[in-house]
């Protein structure tokens, strides 16, 4: 399926870089957003829970603006409402956390989530919020819309899940999207494979790769070094390069995207130095698709962490 591309069109393209991408619109985070980073639970690729509604497969692709290149690695949450309007989290679903997750972009720059196509309230036409965080000091948050007729044919196709009915309020009405949604607009279509749907988005944020580093960044990296696995993709063995540079306790751990922890690759204390650990993925039985590797350190400063993607293929 093709992704929505976030290209600059303007009256004069020849003044603007070859390739050169449009910044994605800067929206508020709603009064619904929680701290997604705080809590391991919201680590996952299905955030449905026990919520209804229609299957749909989110995926979005995050690239840089100063290049249009994908990001790797950088952190995505998305939350909306389900089927009746409500955020997990607050009035009567207080304590709750359905549709709210997060997700870290491969090597293509894709975060995909399962999710259900969320409802609508008063006051505002359907949409899903999310946010990339790039580093400690940019993370760019905004919201994401669905073509209007489309998404009214799902609610009057299932009207048992939606009972609210379709969707009044077009998205140029909408206060959030009122000044252009272009660049927020989702593909939406029928996803054979789940009989659900299938929607993508391509995001443009600020940066080329992940070279901005902000405060916890810096602070890290005065203790590890992370490395991308070698390769990557990798179809057998990857090699997971990294550095110590304080002596530490140190922990290696390999996740599934629904924040499952697959296996400890390495838990010692470690002088300073340069290691690597391997990642077989025949003798750990690894299924094509993404995983997250988290490198740990503890030591007398506090406890430093990073995380990356490796992706395994056929």
């Amino acid at each position: 399926m093709p992704l929505l591309a976030s290209r600059v069109q303007a009256t004069d393209p020849a003044s603007l870089p070859a390739g050169a991408c449009v910044l994605i619109p800067t929206e508020t985070a709603g009064p619904f957003p929680l701290d997604l980073s705080e809590n391991p639970t919201f680590f996952r690729q299905d955030v449905r829970e026990d919520q209804p509604g229609v299957r749909l497969d989110l995926r979005l692709r995050i690239i840089g603006a100063a290049n249009c290149a994908p990001m790797p690695n950088v952190r995505v949450n998305i939350w909306h409402c389900n089927a009746n309007g409500e955020y997990s989290g607050y009035n009567t679903a207080v304590g709750k956390t359905f549709l709210r997750g997060y997700q870290f972009t491969d090597a293509n720059g894709e975060a995909a989530f399962v999710t259900i196509f969320p409802g609508w309230y008063n006051g505002r036409t359907c949409h899903i919020h999310f946010q990339v965080y790039v580093s400690s000091m940019y993370a760019a948050i905004s919201q994401l819309t669905f073509d209007h007729a489309t998404k009214n044919a799902i609610y009057a196709a299932y009207p048992n899940l939606y009972p609210k009915g379709a969707d009044p309020l077009q998205p140029s009405a909408d206060n959030i999207f009122a000044d252009g949604y272009t660049y927020q607009l989702a593909t939406l279509e029928p996803n054979p494979d789940t009989g659900g749907y299938r929607a993508a988005l391509e995001v443009a944020v600020q940066g080329e790769g992940t070279l901005g580093v902000g405060y916890l960044e810096q602070q890290t990296a005065q203790h590890i070094q992370l490395e991308q696995s070698i390769p990557n993709p990798t179809a057998a063995v990857a090699t997971i390069p990294f550095e110590v540079r304080s002596p530490s306790h140190v922990r290696l751990e390999l996740w599934s995207v629904h924040g499952v922890r697959i296996t400890s690759l390495l838990d010692s204390f470690l002088p300073e130095g340069h290691y690597a650990v391997d990642v077989d993925r025949a003798a750990l039985g690894l299924a094509p698709g993404n995983y997250v590797y988290q490198l740990t350190a503890q030591n007398a400063h506090g406890r430093f962490s990073d995380c990356k993607v490796l992706t395994v293929i056929e």
